[in-house]
């Protein structure tokens, strides 16, 4: 079991930079969840402090309006080796968003507590973690100031054409 999911583990380009020993300690700090279709795995809203990786299926990322309506942003599938909820681990804050299973999924979790002791025990592996998911928070928030350009450009022209 623990081996299976080490190599789960090594397919994520986050984890590729660490080493075996280090991926294998970081594993057992982990939990297998299984989440039925349309099971909300992250509340929009909640306090947690839990990361996921997703290992089979695919889910939904939903933000709520201004107004409660509620929208699909992303959908993620596990081809695409995503992480999310890796903000929580890091500042404890409210959920940003809402994850629902599309389908039926598995996911490996880890909350703060499990991986400040990673931290400790394996410090070197820990920083080379702690940037790589660094990378991934500032690449998405690259594509949100973009999608924010956007947006601030179409209200301009709806203003002007108005």
């Amino acid at each position: 079991m623990m081996n299976n999911k080490v190599e789960k583990l090594k397919s994520f380009p986050l984890l590729s930079s660490i080493d075996d020993n280090e991926l294998e300690v970081l594993a057992g700090y982990m939990k297998e969840n299984i989440h039925e279709k349309n099971d909300i795995i992250i509340n929009e809203g909640d306090w947690d402090t839990t990361m996921y990786l997703l290992i089979e299926g695919t889910v939904d990322v939903i933000k709520t309006t201004i107004y409660n309506d509620k929208f699909v942003c992303a959908t993620l599938s596990d081809s695409m080796y995503v992480i999310f909820g890796e903000m929580a681990l890091i500042d404890k804050d409210k959920r940003s968003a809402t994850v629902k299973a599309k389908t039926k999924c598995k996911t490996f979790s880890i909350d703060s507590e499990s991986f400040n002791k990673f931290l400790d025990e394996y410090p070197k592996g820990g920083v080379k973690l702690l940037k790589l998911m660094n990378k991934n928070i500032i690449r998405n928030l690259r594509i949100e100031n973009d999608n924010l350009k956007l947006i601030y450009q179409a209200l301009i022209e709806e203003i002007e054409f108005n």
